[in-house]
């Protein structure tokens, strides 16, 4: 069965002050912590056992907020990431963790949404194939561009990269690649075998130009209907929190509440999400999951 990991570390120097004394990824989006949005994430791929990974004076919050995660039906862990030294640096500090498993890597402060995005995670958690995805955004050049052999199909999953460049000048499509990866077990050997940029760290494109160099890498088109936000800066936070506030307003389903997805995914029964939501405080998030589903 996959795995998963939340990287939810770094400084969060482009959120400061608001990350002087919290982690970015304990902000608030909207109405909830944004370290829930990945975590949903992970539950709506159908994931049981994840590790968190952060900083040695954050680690302890995540673990006072989410616990072990057993009355959610999850497996939850936490490892510490003593500096930041790039992304595929997930893999060192949880080798343990994955063994002999394949493994999803999101990043803590990507937020994503949509119906028919949740139902292509599913299918992609449930195949051992090595999978980025691409969201189509207007400044290719200010991300990782994935470049590929167009399909007939756009959202086929048969879509072979062809290169993975990180803020191209001249981008080669207008696909950037957000902060979810799909990886099969080869992952730790292969992110041994990284050498350190210039800037001292690994870099998750190199991983991925690995794949790509055994023709081992896939992406997936994220559909038009789908959205995807990094909410690394304080406009981008805005931003996403707004769209969570749109879309829970109109459409009266909930963006990143991990008690229901737990629910809906089977990994409680209908009695222990009963007894969960009876535990929790009293508020609109609690009020939202007694309403609809008439606890």
């Amino acid at each position: 069965m996959r795995k998963g990991i939340i990287l939810a570390g770094g400084s969060g120097t482009r959120l400061f002050p608001m990350t002087a004394g919290v982690n970015k990824q304990m902000q608030s989006v909207y109405d909830k912590p944004m370290i829930y949005y990945p975590l949903s994430t992970l539950i709506r791929s159908s994931i049981h056992d994840i590790l968190i990974i952060s900083s040695p004076d954050q680690l302890p919050l995540f673990k006072n907020m989410l616990g072990s995660g057993r009355e959610l039906g999850l497996n939850l862990q936490y490892a510490v990431q003593p500096k930041p030294e790039g992304l595929p640096q997930a893999f060192l500090i949880g080798e343990e963790f994955i063994k002999n498993r394949s493994c999803t890597l999101v990043l803590g402060d990507n937020l994503f949404y949509g119906e028919d995005f949740y139902k292509d995670l599913l299918y992609i958690s449930k195949l051992n194939e090595n999978c980025v995805f691409g969201y189509r955004v207007s400044n290719p050049e200010d991300y990782g561009v994935v470049d590929f052999v167009p399909p007939s199909d756009p959202y086929d999953l048969d879509v072979v990269v062809r290169s993975i460049e990180e803020k191209p000048s001249k981008p080669k499509s207008n696909f950037a690649v957000p902060g979810l990866y799909f990886y099969d077990n080869t992952v730790i050997e292969r992110t041994k075998a990284l050498k350190p940029s210039k800037r001292g760290e690994l870099e998750i494109t190199d991983l991925n130009n690995s794949y790509i160099k055994d023709k081992k890498l896939k992406v997936k088109l994220i559909r038009e209907s789908a959205a995807w936000f990094d909410t690394g800066t304080p406009d981008a936070m805005f931003e996403s929190a707004m769209f969570v506030k749109s879309i829970q307003s109109r459409t009266g389903q909930s963006i990143g509440c991990i008690h229901e997805d737990v629910y809906r995914s089977k990994m409680i029964t209908q009695r222990q999400f009963e007894e969960l939501v009876d535990s929790l405080p009293n508020s609109e998030y609690t009020q939202y999951l007694k309403s609809k589903y008439e606890l």
